[in-house]
């Protein structure tokens, strides 16, 4: 998806539409695919320990089935940017919504467990392409003043999605007697957890019909008349149209589409600033936020804590997440980027020492002790906080803004797909880690935290207020 420059014209970077409203509609709907995301990426965790009963399977097994919907995800965010450029962005987003929707039908209805993998590589698959096309699509489409805020929608669309589906999880476990494996519609509770997210799967195809093609594509196509009335709608009529149409076109003639050999160069095989994009998606996995999504439930049972209680720390928690992504939200183009990824970082190490200190201690009677007990809770809701208001979010505004147009498909494409192998690798290890100790898993994921910190001040540039053409 090849993101052009933005306005020249002084104007251009402080341009209000006239339908402010209207764009907004149009991110939120483009960021639905970040809903589903965080949906289908956090479901899982309502399913955990019923899996592992019906299938009767061991923890590095369980992990697997659990983790390899990542791999899917990593292949999707990889080819997103390719099919958009081909197809279109609104059409790439329709055949995501299409996988979604097969994906929860085939979740939700399993004959044996391989079965259950297959169809979470297919749903991890449309997440990829989710995960790369709501920031650039939304990257595209907003005007310059906004931009950091309306793709700050992608991250807000995710932790909503994850609230959204701790939420359900704990009213179906409610519904079906605090058991997963409980009777419910003629179907076991955790499948129809993972098959309610047929209904979020058509809303995101149905959106995807009201918004319009980026118009980048567009004249990327030919259809410059389509791509001016867009342009009125999203910057406003008072620019200069036939020059702003004029302007995308000649900055598209003027660079090659990006291809994974554009990537190549420096020392270590990629470009530095490819390394930094990189650098940004691994930090912001191995610090084991996922783990908060996809394993809370069972983490708080293996301290002792009651199913439908631990279900709803699960809820907490993703509010709290909410709240962390507003904060985000309004500083992002106020503080900046790198100020809030620094403050994020500090908060995350202190949320995960403490945690590792509490999972130090030996359990009494199945239980840790009151004091450390709580310490845990309170300190796991520290990290996901900071981490919301921080990386969760900056993170996918700095890997829509960072790289030069010559190379911003395709090493936002590289970019992503790190994110997500990162995110299996901490996925797939997570229940043999925490089998062998508790606490020195937090202690791997609070060195992590502690090493982003001089990773953002040496590497990590400032992009709040510039233009994209000015990246790089």
């Amino acid at each position: 998806m090849t993101s052009t420059a933005q306005a020249s014209e002084p104007g251009a970077r402080t341009a209000h539409p006239d339908h402010l409203g209207h764009v907004i509609f149009i991110a939120a709907a483009a960021a639905m695919g970040g809903f589903l995301f965080g949906y289908d990426s956090s479901v899982i965790n309502g399913a955990v320990e019923a899996i592992r009963g019906r299938y009767d399977v061991g923890s590095a097994a369980l992990a697997q089935v659990i983790a390899i919907a990542l791999i899917g995800c990593a292949i999707g965010a990889a080819t997103a940017g390719r099919i958009a450029d081909r197809i279109g962005r609104i059409r790439c987003m329709q055949i995501s919504a299409v996988l979604f929707t097969v994906s929860a039908i085939g979740s939700a209805l399993p004959f044996a467990l391989y079965d259950l993998a297959f169809w979470r590589i297919v749903g991890g698959f449309a997440i990829g392409m989710a995960s790369v096309i709501g920031p650039a699509y939304i990257a595209e489409v907003a005007p310059p003043a906004y931009r950091g805020r309306l793709g700050s929608f992608q991250q807000a669309a995710i932790v909503i999605g994850i609230a959204i589906s701790q939420l359900v999880n704990w009213g179906l476990l409610n519904a079906a007697g605090g058991d997963q494996r409980g009777k419910l519609m003629g179907l076991e509770a955790w499948q129809v957890m993972l098959g309610v997210m047929v209904i979020p799967a058509v809303l995101y195809g149905l959106l995807s019909f009201a918004i319009p093609e980026s118009p980048r594509f567009l004249i990327s196509v030919g259809k410059h008349e389509r791509a001016r009335e867009i342009l009125a709608e999203v910057e406003g009529d008072k620019i200069d149209l036939d020059a702003r149409v004029a302007e995308i076109e000649h900055a598209m003639k003027s660079e090659h589409k990006s291809t994974f050999k554009d990537l190549l160069g420096g020392s270590f095989f990629f470009k530095p600033i490819v390394w930094v994009g990189i650098g940004l998606s691994v930090f912001q996995q191995f610090v084991g936020i996922n783990v908060a999504f996809y394993y809370s439930s069972t983490l708080w049972q293996s301290v002792g804590v009651d199913p439908t209680d631990s279900f709803f720390y699960s809820f907490t928690t993703s509010i709290i997440n909410i709240l962390g992504t507003v904060i985000a939200m309004i500083f992002v183009d106020r503080v900046g980027r790198r100020p809030l990824a620094l403050i994020g970082s500090v908060g995350m190490v202190i949320g995960l020492a403490l945690e590792a200190w509490a999972f130090s201690f030996d359990l009494v009677d199945g239980k840790l002790p009151a004091a450390q007990g709580w310490t845990a809770l309170i300190a796991a809701h520290v990290f996901v906080l900071f981490f919301a208001l921080s990386w969760g979010v900056v993170v996918w505004v700095f890997l829509g803004e960072m790289f030069p147009n010559r190379i911003r498909a395709a090493a936002l494409g590289v970019a992503a797909s790190a994110q997500w192998i990162a995110n299996w690798a901490i996925t797939a290890s997570f229940p043999s880690l925490a089998d062998w100790n508790l606490s020195a898993t937090y202690v791997i994921y609070t060195v992590f935290a502690a090493l982003s910190i001089p990773f953002v001040l040496k590497y990590v540039k400032e992009t709040k207020g510039k233009k994209l053409e000015e990246m790089g």
